[in-house]
């Protein structure tokens, strides 16, 4: 997937510049042909000698070789790579990204490509939650360029909390991805739904569920990854995603999702109900917040529209539609009942009851049944993980007609 890719390394000023050595023998390893380029102020955190012994190139920083008279064509530079890696993207280097500055080698470059950009920050948590720095960041994000996100830990400050570069092993798994000619759902439109939804009581208050989303998000983009087209329809959530692939449709309600599935159903080859969906919604919505007082108060409920149940009737030959239960009690046998009732192709069973399943955790233990109800059962992993094994499911039931 990678042998033979032109890939721009470019090496930013932060002490995350160490990863780059990693990042550079790993692109190496995996066949990429890699040319860094770092920016002045990089030179204070890793010496070129490093990266150039393990990319096989010099480093370039300069428009200009020494006294020779010779130049480095940031155009030609700009034109001829496959990819553009910033890692580490310092805030100084994503605020000229963002305002098209152009100080540096690096920046010139990447102002004359045309091939895909992925980008790394790397800074302290609280230059990161900076509302110039998050600008930036949509900013660029409008441009097309793909974002690497920082994750959580250590940082150099001592301080804990969001803000450190992404993995190298991670930056490459993304190239591999995006690359990758061996993708067996490519030409494939996917529908996922993910995270809760919220049905007001008045303009403050609001029934919902302690759905995270983080399970559909990372169906959305295994989905992707394997070279889906994939529509995510979502409810109220924290999580997010930059993969190109994943195209997101903010809701808020069982009502909004609910309509966005139907308009979006005809069109799907494969759709996965990762959302938790309110099954009930108030009566009416106060107009005015209810004031407080003596006594109890008495709100009556209303059925939502049961949307795995509506696309199930909707369902045609060829598509696939795959459904979860959360279950605290008979768990497979309120999974199977939902699997027939509902017309889905599979069903991904999870129970509460178990230590590290459920909502809200980085984790899932699943159980997944076919219309034939054979049992495949997984245990506790990382809900990429889990994503995994979950699209795999999806792709051996399309293998199977």
């Amino acid at each position: 997937m990678m042998r033979g890719k032109r890939i721009i390394l470019g090496v930013c000023g932060g002490i995350a510049a160490y990863k780059s050595a990693v990042l550079t023998r790993l692109l190496i390893k995996s066949g990429a042909e890699v040319q860094v380029i770092m920016t002045p102020s990089a030179h204070d955190f890793i010496t070129p000698i490093t990266l150039s012994t393990l990319s096989k190139k010099p480093v370039l920083t300069v428009f200009s070789k020494s006294n020779t008279g010779e130049w480095n064509n940031h155009v030609d530079l700009g034109l001829r790579a496959d990819a553009i890696v910033v890692a580490p993207a310092t805030a100084n280097t994503l605020a000229k990204m963002a305002q098209g500055i152009c100080d540096n080698l690096l920046l010139a470059v990447y102002l004359s490509a045309r091939c895909p950009v992925f980008v790394a920050p790397a800074m302290d948590l609280d230059m990161l939650k900076h509302p110039a720095t998050k600008g930036n960041l949509e900013k660029i994000k409008g441009f097309g360029n793909i974002i690497l996100e920082p994750t959580y830990g250590e940082l150099a400050s001592g301080l804990i909390g969001t803000g450190r570069m992404a993995e190298p092993e991670e930056i490459v798994q993304h190239l591999e991805n995006f690359f990758s000619t061996d993708q067996k759902l490519r030409g494939k439109t996917v529908m996922v739904t993910a995270g809760p939804t919220y049905e007001a009581v008045d303009p403050v208050r609001f029934i919902g569920n302690y759905s995270s989303g983080k399970m559909g998000f990372a169906i959305a983009e295994e989905l992707a990854n394997q070279g889906a087209t994939v529509n995510l329809v979502c409810g109220p959530t924290n999580q997010h995603t930059n993969h190109p692939r994943v195209s997101v449709k903010h809701v808020t309600s069982a009502e909004e999702m609910y309509n966005a599935c139907t308009t979006l159903f005809p069109t799907t080859d494969i759709t996965v109900l990762a959302a938790a969906v309110a099954d009930y919604k108030p009566a009416a919505k106060a107009d005015q917040k209810i004031k407080k007082k003596d006594g109890n108060l008495a709100l009556e409920l209303t059925k939502t529209h049961d949307i795995a149940a509506s696309l199930g009737k909707l369902k045609h030959n060829g598509q696939i539609v795959v459904g979860f239960a959360l279950e605290t009690e008979d768990e497979h046998v309120n999974a199977l009942d939902k699997l027939k009732s509902k017309n889905f192709d599979l069903i991904v069973l999870n129970s509460l009851n178990d230590k590290g399943a459920g909502f809200g955790h980085d984790t899932n233990k699943i159980t997944i049944i076919n219309r034939q109800h054979q049992v495949k059962s997984f245990g506790l992993k990382d809900k990429k993980k889990v994503a995994r094994d979950i699209v795999e499911a999806i792709i051996e039931s399309l293998t199977k007609g």
